[in-house]
């Protein structure tokens, strides 16, 4: 059953790695829907169950929910990419990392990925290319608008207005526009992405990128050699936890095998001795 995107992050151990990010004072773009999504919030997450969003109410906003999610349900671990599409670095990493990424490990079922909204206040047009994007996502175009969203954020993110460079981009995607229209203006559209803000802060992001992997934050437009380290770490020790515990099943199961057949041999024994006695 693919995991719900309505836990709220959990509070994690970050991995010490010194990168490039977008960081502003107070770390997000608060705002009181943000604020008030915290009462909707969940049990925390866990690194089988990563959770990365607001509660999706509505058919609109779990479609969008659902779209942001790539890779296979049996992937082993989650990569969880929490990004504003204004930051620089965020498109960095898009250029230099994700691509990589996507053929190495998500479409060989190695790696879950997901995003989550992280606009920050210092950029004019995050908000608006977020929402843009989780209504593309409503249609099942998340990743193409994602991806077209950074390829041109050199064009739109200087512009007093980006309304238009968006409603191009969804266009070119292969978006219905009536329904992208009227998806802009849905609260539960809104809701979901104050409430991504709300709950990456809470989980220790205060700045993008950001990303969860199996579980633990790694920050910072990480290159694409040490990402690819870093999921092979990752891999590597989901991997040695696996085998242990399927270790300890079998042999848990083995002595309980082995200690059902000596009772049953013990049966057996004392049914073949004392059957004879009774003729």
């Amino acid at each position: 059953m693919r995991p719900s995107l309505v836990n709220g992050l959990a509070l994690v151990a970050a991995a010490s790695i010194v990168s490039l990010a977008c960081s502003s004072a107070d770390g997000r773009a608060h705002t009181a829907a943000a604020a008030a999504a915290d009462s909707t919030s969940g049990a925390p997450a866990t690194a089988a169950t990563p959770a990365t969003a607001s509660v999706a109410t509505d058919s609109l906003s779990k479609a969008a929910d659902a779209s942001r999610i790539q890779g296979s349900p049996n992937a082993p671990i989650w990569l969880i990419e929490v990004s504003d599409f204004q930051c620089p670095y965020c498109k960095m990493w898009h250029d230099e990392t994700y691509a990589t990424v996507l053929d190495k490990y998500i479409r060989t079922g190695k790696v879950r990925m997901a995003y989550v909204n992280f606009p920050l206040s210092m950029h004019q047009h995050a908000h608006e290319a977020a929402v843009a994007a989780m209504c593309a996502g409503a249609q099942g175009k998340f990743w193409p608008m994602h991806d077209s969203l950074f390829a041109t954020q050199h064009a739109w993110e200087a512009k007093p207005s980006a309304t238009a460079s968006f409603d191009a981009l969804a266009s070119s995607v292969g978006v219905d526009m009536a329904a992208y229209r009227a998806c802009l203006k849905s609260p539960s559209i809104e809701a979901l992405v104050n409430g991504d803000e709300d709950r990456a802060s809470r989980g220790g992001v205060n700045s993008t990128p950001s990303f969860f992997l199996d579980g633990h934050l790694v920050e910072g437009a990480v290159p694409r050699d040490e990402m690819v380290a870093e999921i092979d770490r990752a891999l590597a020790a989901h991997s040695a936890t696996a085998g242990t515990t399927a270790g300890t099943t079998a042999g848990t199961t083995a002595g309980a095998s082995a200690q059902k057949s000596g009772t049953s041999a013990t049966t057996s024994g004392t049914t073949s001795g004392t059957t004879p006695g009774k003729h």
